[in-house]
């Protein structure tokens, strides 16, 4: 479908916008459409997720506005195991920062955690923030744990399947297993420096 002058006029304005609110999470609070993609563009190459909002909508709408603000843009899949992949610590520290404890309502578990879907990570009720898990297994044990699915891979599963895990744990080591905290920190220039093998997320933006 073609689009009006209009609609990219007013993309284009919106854009500057968002990346000035990036460092303000109260600022960045869009209801999301009922189903939207999300395209990444990685250093292993690209995939295309689905969401829906039914399934866990805090969740999706949290996520839309993240992405929308270019939040995950040069960031580091820094925690990859045969079980999942894990992302969303910005990789620039300032923003790390702003977001780290800007924690939001649970959803309730509508859909299961197989293969391909993806949530975000948590240490306990109400704790998520901005870190996202794609399961590359069934992971379905998640689920009485409170791991809400907001979506699923559409397009290439195979690029997650072959995001570089050598590292497992070392690198982010989880939410609860107390090695992020030089993420936060330092951002990529740790994880490049003492990670170098890591994947890189260069871009994840809205499919048009």
């Amino acid at each position: 479908m073609i689009r009006p002058i209009a609609f990219f006029l007013a993309l284009a304005l919106a854009t500057p916008a968002l990346c000035q609110n990036l460092n303000n999470p109260a600022a960045l609070n869009e209801r999301a459409p009922a189903v939207y993609h999300v395209d990444f563009d990685t250093s292993k190459g690209p995939f295309v997720i689905e969401v829906h909002r039914d399934w866990a909508p805090i969740g999706a709408d949290r996520f839309y506005n993240l992405v929308r603000a270019g939040f995950y843009d040069d960031s580091r899949f820094y925690r990859v195991t045969p079980r999942f992949a894990q992302f969303g610590i910005a990789g620039n520290p300032s923003t790390a920062a702003a977001w780290r404890s800007a924690s939001f309502a649970d959803d309730p578990v509508r859909q299961s955690n197989t293969r391909g879907r993806f949530a975000f990570a948590m240490t306990g009720p109400n704790t998520r923030t901005t870190q996202i898990y794609i399961c590359k297994t069934d992971m379905s044990a998640q689920d009485k744990d409170g791991f809400a699915p907001l979506g699923e891979v559409l397009q290439g599963m195979d690029v997650i399947d072959r995001l570089y895990a050598g590292y497992g744990e070392n690198a982010g080591g989880g939410m609860r297993g107390g090695k992020q905290a030089r993420i936060f920190e330092e951002g990529n220039a740790h994880l490049d420096r003492d990670f170098p093998k890591l994947e890189k997320l260069l871009r994840a933006s809205l499919a048009r």
